[in-house]
């Protein structure tokens, strides 16, 4: 049997009700009084309790048992599990003594900390200690290759200290209930005051000197995340989410209404009641609790919306745990997202859709026709560039593809050799902004690839990358790592797509002075975000009138 007691020393100001917290509020009650959030915080720390083979290879009673608070409201019971209530003190029932006594410890989790504790070294504790009463608190410092500082009684460095392995050390008994506590079955008896256990730790404490019990405190290689605050809460539920195999976004009842226009993006948890309106964006890992209304044009990403929560439109909301009373807008949470998309993974679309399934086999198609029109020519082409400069005919450039996967993109050579060295002396004359480069008489380039650059011929080559399905025929411009880097949100939206030969940025882009770089991030997520066959209809249109008057004016 395992007890996990949630404890109601959590800092906590202010009197938030059963199913909201505010910003001062305590928000572990709020999650574990709030749909979906209570599973899978049962879930997980029953999932991160310490393995049975620390304390006795042979038990193997699974069942546990919560110990909560009884003004808090708990509405699910988790699998395989007990729910008691306590208000002063935890009872402990004759039932649970039974169980307990099957082992040599007694062992107690604080429901408040989600903590993990290397097995080896605490095992090793358990089998020799002669106390009868051990806490225990995870210690990220003692992991194995940490370093620590050793310092003398005056507090100056006497030297490091490299842990090679995972260890544990004598700690100070502190006045909160540690992680974990150990109690001797054979003592658990004088402790306890009426079959019950003390709810503060001190009383707990002074129950212990009064029996006469030994006591030791260690510190052990570890982590806990605390569920008190916020940073800790989306934590934990974002690791619990990882562990479920599939993306559960149809919640626990069928009164959400979720807008076919809008778009949920990995793992998410819908509670029940849930509106998404149209053309919202949920990115997970994200838990969207019970009657919650997320407005138009919204984005909401790895966090967390408490019940009754309305998301306004054209907002956004990013690693947060949204209530009802929090203030947003105050902590500067919530901004404006017509133009962007804040997302921190690929975006991703059913199956047989168009944008993942029927746009390959028009790419295909599209670059079949081309490469057999331009088949006849293309050995001319080539042999223009080896009789007007030295070099290979083909250029080939390391650009990044769907989802980050490098390739060489290629071209036929426009530029002189070694023009890659000099674009960096050249880069202060550059005419565009952002990390691309751009010069209308660029110097860099060979007499025959002049006409090539100013008719798009030298980009008739990708047609190839588009068939072995590193490109498509349209999408956003292919770019390099250096580039993508700079702004991992339009990275991560612009590579949920294969790039393009050509796209919305070159067709709408306005070359105003110090906007080419803002342009270019707004239509490559524009693009991302409204990909439709009409879309890639209009912008293969309008290259091909691009195309066509480009090269007229050439004569």
């Amino acid at each position: 049997m395992k007890f996990i007691i949630i404890h109601r020393d959590s800092p906590q100001i202010g009197a938030p009700n059963k199913n909201q917290a505010t910003d001062n509020g305590n928000l572990l009650q709020f999650a574990i009084s709030s749909q979906p959030i209570a599973g899978l915080i049962f879930e997980g720390l029953n999932r991160v309790f310490l393995p049975s083979r620390v304390w006795n290879s042979g038990w193997k009673d699974s069942k546990v048992v919560y110990a909560v608070p009884k003004k808090w409201s708990i509405e699910l019971l988790p699998t395989a599990s007990e729910i008691i209530t306590y208000e002063e003190s935890v009872p402990i029932y004759s039932d649970h003594l039974r169980r307990i006594k099957q082992n040599v410890w007694a062992i107690f989790m604080n429901g408040r900390f989600s903590t993990q504790v290397k097995t080896e070294p605490l095992k090793k504790i358990l089998s020799c200690t002669d106390a009868d009463v051990l806490s225990v608190n995870a210690e990220p410092e003692l992991l194995a290759y940490r370093e620590k500082v050793r310092l003398t009684a005056e507090n100056k460095v006497a030297g490091f200290h490299r842990l090679y392995a995972d260890s544990a050390e004598p700690a100070p008994t502190l006045t909160d209930w540690p992680h974990y506590t150990f109690i001797k079955t054979g003592v658990l008896d004088r402790i306890l005051i009426k079959d019950t256990l003390p709810e503060s730790f001190t009383a707990f404490l002074q129950g212990c000197r009064s029996a006469e019990l030994t006591m030791q405190a260690i510190n052990v290689a570890g982590v806990a995340c605390d569920l008190e605050t916020e940073a800790g809460l989306l934590n934990f539920c974002r690791n619990q989410l990882s562990k479920i195999r599939y993306a559960r976004t149809e919640g626990t009842g069928n009164s959400n209404i979720i807008s076919a226009d809008s778009r949920i993006v990995g793992k998410v948890l819908l509670g029940k009641d849930v509106q998404i309106g149209p053309k919202a964006i949920v990115i997970g890992p994200t838990i969207i609790c019970d009657n919650v209304r997320i407005k138009k044009g919204a984005v909401v990403n790895s966090s967390i919306i408490g019940p009754g929560t309305i998301i306004p439109q054209n907002q956004l909301v990013q690693n947060r745990v949204v209530t009802r009373g929090s203030s947003l807008v105050a902590r500067g949470s919530i901004h404006d997202t017509r133009f962007s998309i804040p997302n921190s993974r690929f975006m991703s679309w059913p199956r047989f859709s168009y944008a993942r399934y029927f746009k390959r086999i028009a790419d295909c198609l599209a670059a079949i026709i081309v490469l057999i029109l331009f088949a006849p020519i293309m050995p001319f082409i080539a042999l223009a560039i080896k009789l007007t400069s030295p070099g290979p005919v083909f250029f080939k450039d390391k650009r990044q593809g769907l989802h980050g996967k490098e390739f060489n993109c290629l071209k036929f050579r426009s530029m002189t050799i070694g023009a890659g060295t000099i674009q960096e002396h050249l880069r202060k004359v550059s005419q565009v902004d952002g990390p691309q480069f751009k010069m209308i008489d660029d110097p860099r380039l060979t007499s025959v690839g002049r006409f090539l650059r100013d008719t798009f011929i030298d980009e008739i080559p990708q047609f190839f990358n588009v068939l072995s399905g590193q490109m498509s025929v349209v999408g956003p411009r292919p770019s390099p790592e250096s580039e993508n880097t700079l702004c991992p949100f339009w990275r991560d939206a612009r590579l949920s797509v294969r790039p393009g030969i050509t796209g919305l940025w070159q067709i709408c882009r306005t070359r105003n002075p110090m906007k080419d770089f803002q342009e270019w991030i707004h239509y490559d997520t524009e693009y991302v975000r409204n990909l439709r066959l009409r879309m890639d209809l209009w912008i293969s249109w309008q290259t091909a009138k691009k195309l066509f008057d480009n090269f007229i004016n050439q004569f």
